[in-house]
């Protein structure tokens, strides 16, 4: 059996790293049943970019700014430089057709995510990990966002 590569978003990441967001216990039970199967999780250098500042403004949101260091040390363990997947260099290639899928999603998809989605198109990553539901109109990537959607 050969493994499936999956894209991880923002929001399962950031409620990975934050113990106390919303998306925590979803996120760890989703990582646990990832951990039992053959997908290999892929982390895209914009994804972790839109992490680490969703993470700055919740965390001052809620008057806790001294944990940062602490959850972006978190983060420096569980993805470390070496494994990320560098795609912004491809932004000004891919720019119109990030705006033009952007445009056929009626802006369901922000930049973010249309960027993340035709990279995977472009790499044969089958798959994203993510909470966002806007992801599932998108006929070349499934969406996994809970546990009985591993393979």
């Amino acid at each position: 059996m050969s493994s499936i590569r999956a894209a991880i978003d923002s929001s399962v990441l950031v409620g990975l790293l934050n113990p106390r967001d919303t998306w925590h216990r979803r996120a760890q039970t989703l990582r646990n049943a990832i951990e039992h199967t053959d997908v290999e999780l892929v982390y895209f250098d914009c994804v972790i970019a839109e992490t680490i500042s969703v993470v700055a403004r919740r965390l001052e949101e809620q008057s806790r700014s001294s944990e940062f260091t602490l959850l972006l040390d978190r983060l420096r363990d569980q993805v470390p430089a070496t494994t990320i997947t560098w795609i912004l260099p491809d932004v000004p290639r891919l720019y119109d057709a990030v705006l033009d899928l952007m445009y056929t999603s009626a802006g369901a998809l922000n930049f973010n995510d249309a960027l993340i989605a035709l990279a995977c198109r472009e790499r044969g990553i089958a798959a994203i990990v993510s909470f966002d539901p806007d992801f599932d109109t998108l006929a070349w990537l499934q969406r996994f966002s809970q546990p009985q959607d591993m393979p």
